[in-house]
């Protein structure tokens, strides 16, 4: 993000002048997304942008082409009837372009905004930069695996997505499952010059397709089972529920003409074992094939395993916890291994092999743990964010030999959020990268292997109050645009893409550094 002077003209008689003003927006205290009592849902989209779907899911957005239209104002630009005008308002324009070059400054979260500043984002930032308008806003959302091939670099991109809704009533809610084809190139300033035939991979129009699936509930969170064939797709509802449903052949269809998929199926297995307790924790195992665990705020854990007919849900739960559990998340590398997190403000590690299936625990923050992640890459390697906006990295080995008197200490720990950490995920390709999500509308991207120099200068920033910041050489990237982020993944087959869910959208985009 970048700042610049606001730069609007006093409008003439004759000016056109239009406000637009959202009466309706409310907020939802609980979950934090935005929902509306009086309106129709509607697709968040500029229509000059979007391909609709069939079944008005929503459109693609240009995530900044409001910047200029948010000012209110048209203005029409004077006849020039010969040439020497036409040179004196081509001179003049330069000249404005270079007033706002100079302008322009870099903006970091927390910084006051003068009232003449507004912000925009800084396209050579990005390779790739699309957002997507919503029906419902979405809490959770998962990336389907595709045909497609890994290490995909060449655009324009395809991606396939499915979410679940935050409808206002419950029988309004469904899944989203989504195709974002077209995802070209971001035009940068310079490439102007290119030639067309260089041109073909810029900017223009992406297309989205999708399909629904009714869902009694809003969604809490949505998990993909992975399997390299079907798409079968855990729903944890508000209800207390957690649905599982095959979509496979709502997948196909998007891209096999005239395949019609099961209109609104039923769930091919709905976990009971929670009765009305909702909850958040949802995780496939991607070691076991089938293995699905679910964590409510009752601080109960439950595994439920697929069989060659059905899914079975085990009668007795895992306790630990002394409070909600907010995340799960299985070891990427050994069997009924995975660690879970709550409100209590700890960490354990469970072992589902064992009759006393809670092995380790360990108090990692001074509030809430909200989200983990388990390096699949590093498989000693954990990270954790809190609701203080703390994240923290923990090397299990040193798990072993803690006592509750000499707890083990983070490898590495940040506070550089505002407020709660919401979403953590670590780079799948790369062992020391990772990314963030916060309640304070960011998404960080961080490498721990850098280090700064010594004879390096700290990098500062103004904080709220006019303080100094240090800018940790760790951290990489802050992307900016959304409000009320829930959700993050790196997608597993184009290196470097993230896609986001807030409460206003879905955001897909690449850096030029990740």
């Amino acid at each position: 993000m970048v700042k610049k002077k606001r730069n609007v003209p006093e409008p003439d008689e004759g000016d056109v002048v239009s406000i637009e003003v959202d009466s309706h927006s409310s907020v939802s205290p609980r979950k934090g997304v935005k929902t509306s009592a009086d309106a129709t849902p509607t697709a968040v989209a500029a229509p000059s942008n979007g391909v609709e779907d069939e079944e008005g899911m929503g459109e693609f957005e240009d995530e900044w082409e409001d910047e200029e239209e948010d000012e209110g104002v048209v203005v029409v630009a004077p006849d020039s009837d010969d040439e020497a005008d036409g040179m004196e308002v081509d001179g003049e324009a330069q000249d404005e372009e270079e007033d706002d070059e100079a302008n322009l400054k870099v903006y970091l979260p927390g910084q006051k905004l003068e009232e003449d500043e507004v912000l925009v984002a800084d396209n050579s930032t990005y390779e790739m930069l699309h957002g997507i308008g919503a029906e419902w806003p979405c809490l959770s959302f998962d990336i389907l695996r595709d045909t497609l091939g890994t290490g995909r670099k060449t655009f324009p991109m395809t991606s396939y997505i499915v979410a679940g809704s935050q409808a206002e009533r419950p029988r309004d809610n469904k899944l989203y499952i989504m195709k974002l084809s077209q995802l070209h190139r971001t035009k940068q300033e310079d490439d102007e010059g290119m030639d067309d035939d260089d041109d073909d991979d810029l900017d223009e129009d992406p297309i989205l397709e999708s399909r629904t699936v009714a869902h009694f509930g809003g969604i809490n969170r949505v998990r993909v089972m992975p399997h390299t064939e079907s798409h079968i797709v855990a729903a944890w509802s508000e209800t207390g529920d957690v649905n599982i449903f095959d979509l496979t052949q709502h997948v196909r269809s998007l891209d096999t003409p005239g395949l019609i998929p099961p209109r609104d199926p039923a769930p091919i297995y709905t976990v009971k074992r929670h009765g009305k307790t909702e909850g958040y924790g949802l995780d496939w195992s991607p070691v076991q094939v089938g293995r699905l665990l679910t964590g409510d705020t009752a601080g109960r854990i439950f595994q439920t395993i697929r069989t060659p007919s059905h899914f079975e849900t085990d009668a007795k739960a895992m306790h630990g916890h002394a409070g909600s559990v907010e995340d799960i998340q299985w070891s990427p590398k050994q069997q009924g291994i995975f660690a879970s997190c709550s409100v209590d403000r700890t960490i354990k590690i469970w072992d589902t092999r064992q009759k006393n299936p809670m092995q380790l625990s360990v108090v990692a923050h001074d509030t809430d743990v909200n989200v983990v992640s388990w390096s699949r890459s590093v498989e000693y390697l954990i990270a954790s964010g809190s609701d203080s906006g703390v994240f923290s990295v923990w090397d299990l080995r040193n798990w072993q030999s803690a006592t509750p008197t000499s707890p083990p200490e983070p490898a590495a720990t940040f506070k550089w959020h505002q407020a709660p950490v919401t979403s953590i995920e670590w780079k799948e390709s790369e062992s020391s990268v990772l990314a963030v999500a916060g309640a304070d509308d960011q998404i960080t991207i961080w490498d721990l292997a850098l280090e700064r120099d010594a004879e390096e200068e700290a990098t500062m920033a103004t904080g709220p109050t006019g303080e100094k910041v240090e800018v940790p050489p760790q951290l990489l990237f802050i992307h900016q645009g959304q409000s009320n982020i829930k959700e993050l993944h790196w997608h597993p087959q184009i290196p470097g893409c993230i896609i986001s869910t807030a409460g206003d959208g879905f955001n897909i985009f690449k850096t030029i550094n990740s």
